[in-house]
Parts: structure tokens; C-alpha cells; sequence
């Protein structure tokens, strides 16, 4: 070996070394699509408040999805920074892809940054599935469950705590789930309640009303310092919730781990966060019990199915932040199939049985508790062709 393939080496294995393991490859894309899959384009196109990243490969296959909403408030960093460089990439390449556009624009992260990467990203799994034939779910290493228990979400803090109580009656008893979740406090609110007494009121009627072998949790959006998050976590840990979401602002840790310190209730944290190195230091240090990355503000299925793999690696389960259904609540169906450590129940906003949409198949309904995970190619939602072609197209 001459003296430069032996440098070459040997800086070769320092790289490979340095890499952490949660950020070594994780599925083999190469061998589920056996050919390149070219990118030569990745459009945006608005349908009335719906805004989809479409990816179309050399070959002419496309891949869709429906972003999630505040993409809209970030259309510059998706079409000046996000998409060009993805543009004649092999989407095979996909894992790689998520570290070389952080790398060219680490500046700009947060979720402003995170979000666009998410919905160019979840094109391509989309592309890459339709290609192949294959669902996300088996791109991602196989579809274990072909259905999703879920939890209902979406509560708000408009209404009264009986008012609440009834919305989550109602929504068990038209879904059939057994878990709901309860946004408690007033959002980030410095202890102070939506209106005075509202938690306690609304958590211990939820517990009457809804009997004992409903699972409940809570999310109080950051509504807490230590000492009073800790007050409220003993009237949960009393009324056996499973579960106690952002006690204090996301931004506080050393906070959030004083209340985890202090309860034996599961703290969940992090469905604003966008850093693994961040991510790692909660889980190793026990800032969390469950881990909530976004699929959306985290970046995507790679960097989310990352942060599930950490937390595997110290028997952490796995339920990321949801707000998204209809044809945007596949992501979420398609990542819990295929990840070992999902949690018991993923989260699925509830207010009342939606109306079933005329733009795209299948409708994603709850029966028994459950959601069937899509099973046509990629993430198995499709598109009206008219309604799509009445969409404008605003970038790049």
C-alpha cells in the first residue's frame, strides 16, 4: 500500500469511527430498489389550504405527499435551500441525503429548516415505494402490524373540563380506542390553569367517567415550572395517567428532569426538538421515559426512526408527536409498522368522526381502536388526478 491509499485509509476509518451509532445506516434501500432512482424534480403545488411536495424521478415516477400545514410559512427555505439540493440524487441514497442537506445548511436548523427536509424526504420514501412496489413499511425494514392502535388527541383548552370529559365520551365511544390524551394547564402559561381549577377538575372526572381500564394521559404544553409540575404530576401519578407530556417548557431541561427525578409517572418530551445529540443526552441522563420526536419538525422518518433506535438501545418505546390524519396520518401508520420499539398506542387526532374525503383513497378510520396501515406503494394514499391538477404550482 503506497503512502497515499494508506492516508486515505486511515482517515477513512477515523470518519467511520467518529460516526454514533444511532447515525450509522439503518435500512438497505439500495437492495429494496435495485435500480437508481434519479430525482429530476421536486415540486410544490396549493390546493385551498393543502400544500403537497411532489418528487419526480429521471424515469417519470412521481411521489406524493401532503405536508404538514405550517409548511406554507417556510416555502423560501423549502424551495431555495431544501430542494435544489436533492435535485439528481439517486433517492436510494436517502440516509445520507438528511446529514449532506444539514451539512450545507446547519445554520438554519430548527423546525424552519427540519419541517421542509421532512416533506421533500417523505416524497421520496413516497417515490421510492411507488418504484419498488413496496409500502414504507417494508422499504423500512418490514411492516410488522398491519394495524395501529391508537390514542385520541386534539383536546384543547377552549372548552370546560366537563365539556372535555364529553368530547372524549363521545370519541371512545365512536372509535372504539382505549386511550385518550388530556392538554391540561394553559399552554406555557407559568402555572397558571385555563381557567382556575380546570385540570383538576376535568383529570379526575376523566378517571371517574372514563373507569379504569381506559389509559390516560396528559400534556400540559410547557404550563409548568419544577415545583408546581411536580404538584400536578402527583394528582396524575394518584389517578394512574401513563403518561405526562411537556410538564415544562421544552426549551427548560434541567426543569423536566427535576420533575421526572421526583415522579414515578413517565415523563414524554420532544416533539419541539430537533437535535439527536439532544435527543441522546435526554434519554442517557432520564430527562424522558418516552420519546415524542415530530415526523414532521424532527425532519423525517430517517432522523425519527434514529431517535427510536437510541431509545431502543435503553428500552425507551418510542410514540412520536402526531397532529396529522386523513392522508397526511399514513406517515405516522407506516413508522409505527416497522419500528421495534413503537409504543403501545400512537397518537391520532380525534374531534368527532371526520367526513370522508373525495380527494384521495383510502380513508383512515378508526375501528376497534385501530387503524389498518395502508397497503398499496409507498405510503399507500392516493391522489385525485383532477383535484391535483386543479392545484397551482408555487415553486421552485
Amino acid at each position: 500500500m503506497n503512502r497515499r491509499a494508506f492516508l486515505a485509509a486511515a482517515t477513512a476509518g477515523v470518519v467511520r469511527a467518529s460516526v454514533p451509532d444511532w447515525e450509522k445506516p439503518l435500512f438497505e434501500l439500495h437492495r429494496r430498489v435495485t435500480a437508481p432512482v434519479k430525482v429530476k424534480s421536486i415540486d410544490v403545488l396549493q390546493n385551498g389550504k393543502n400544500y403537497f411536495v411532489r418528487s419526480t424521478s429521471t424515469d417519470g415516477a412521481i411521489g406524493i405527499v401532503l405536508a404538514k400545514d405550517p409548511i406554507q410559512d417556510y416555502l423560501p427555505i423549502l424551495t431555495r435551500r431544501v430542494i435544489p439540493f436533492y435535485i439528481g440524487k439517486d433517492a436510494r441514497d436517502l440516509e445520507s441525503l438528511v446529514d449532506g442537506v444539514y451539512q450545507q445548511h446547519y445554520k438554519l436548523a430548527g423546525q424552519a429548516f427540519w419541517l421542509p427536509v421532512a416533506s421533500v424526504e417523505q416524497s421520496l420514501w413516497d417515490l421510492l415505494g411507488r418504484v419498488s412496489k413496496k409500502t414504507v413499511g417494508e422499504l423500512m425494514g418490514g411492516a410488522a402490524r398491519k394495524e395501529i392502535p391508537v390514542y385520541l388527541s386534539g383536546s384543547g383548552r377552549e372548552l370546560t373540563a366537563e365539556q372535555e370529559v364529553d368530547v372524549y365520551v363521545r370519541g371512545l365511544e365512536e372509535t372504539g380506542a382505549k386511550a385518550v390524551k388530556f392538554k391540561i394547564g394553559g399552554r406555557m402559561s407559568r402555572n397558571a390553569d385555563a381557567y382556575p381549577g380546570r385540570t383538576e377538575t376535568m383529570v379526575k372526572l376523566a378517571r371517574k367517567r372514563l373507569g379504569d381500564k381506559i389509559t390516560l394521559y396528559a400534556d400540559a404544553n410547557g404550563s409548568y415550572d419544577a415545583q408546581k409540575g411536580i404538584e400536578v404530576g402527583k394528582l396524575l401519578q394518584d389517578l394512574n395517567f401513563q403518561f405526562y407530556e411537556e410538564p415544562c417548557p421544552w426549551e427548560e431541561i434541567s426543569e423536566t428532569k427535576k420533575v421526572a427525578d421526583a415522579l414515578d409517572i413517565k415523563i414524554a418530551v420532544g416533539e419541539q426538538d430537533a437535535s439527536l445529540w439532544r435527543f441522546q443526552w435526554m434519554l442517557e441522563t432520564g430527562v424522558m421515559q418516552i420519546v415524542q420526536p415530530d415526523l414532521n419538525y424532527n425532519g423525517g422518518l430517517v432522523r425519527a426512526a434514529r431517535v427510536a433506535r437510541m431509545a431502543r438501545s435503553l428500552g425507551v418505546p418510542i410514540t412520536p408527536h402526531n397532529t396529522q390524519t386523513g392522508a397526511a396520518g399514513a406517515k405516522i401508520l407506516h413508522f409505527a409498522s416497522a419500528i421495534p420499539n413503537s409504543g403501545e398506542y400512537m397518537e391520532y387526532p380525534h374531534r368527532g368522526m371526520p367526513k370522508a374525503e373525495s380527494w384521495y383513497t383510502p380513508n383512515l378510520n378508526i375501528k376497534d381502536g385501530k387503524i389498518a396501515v395502508p397497503t398499496g406503494p409507498g405510503f399507500g394514499i392516493d391522489f385525485d388526478a383532477q383535484y391535483l391538477s386543479t392545484a397551482q404550482r408555487i415553486g421552485p
